[in-house]
């Protein structure tokens, strides 16, 4: 279970738990029975934009919001920040880009939101230290328990891909 690396062994006993009688599944659907209406790029930009004008009004504003198919395996990443930097007359232009992996463009609105915050904590916070955390859990008070289940997530569908 390579997504929830780094967690408590008691924990991942009561993951290995669900696995075992097959409940991994079950178990998130009942947790998280709603799936998000944000299904465009557009629509992901608008929904950012808006925790952005919520949290964070003065970080540089976000020039593309997107899914990305390829994101999950060629990163390891649910979600990925850029700044992409240009040279315009004299002056450098850096954009800011927040790319979600796609397999959350169907998963419940709690991953999604999740995902979101982490990405732009990232305009304020560099690393990934106390202060970033604060600030994830500023905008989510429940950011630690979604990311957890998110990976459980991404475990289980690891693992419904692995018996077909």
């Amino acid at each position: 279970m390579r997504f929830l690396a780094g967690y408590p062994p008691d924990l991942l006993d009561q993951v290995r738990a669900l696995v075992g009688a097959g409940r991994l599944g079950e178990h998130l659907a009942q947790r998280y029975p709603a799936r998000h209406t944000v299904q465009t790029d557009r629509a992901l930009y608008a929904y950012a934009n808006d925790i952005k004008q919520e949290y964070l009004r003065s970080a540089p504003p976000l020039h593309k919001v997107g899914y990305d198919p390829r994101l999950e395996a060629a990163h390891r990443a649910l979600g990925l920040h850029t700044a992409i930097s240009r040279v315009q007359g004299g002056k450098l232009k850096a954009k800011k880009e927040i790319r979600v992996a796609a397999v959350f463009k169907d998963g419940p609105p709690e991953f999604l939101r999740m995902i979101v915050v982490h990405e732009l904590a990232h305009l304020k916070e560099a690393d990934h230290d106390k202060a970033f955390y604060r600030l994830c859990e500023h905008m989510e008070p429940r950011y630690h328990q979604f990311e957890f289940d998110a990976r459980l997530f991404l475990a289980w569908r690891e693992l419904e891909r692995a018996q077909d």
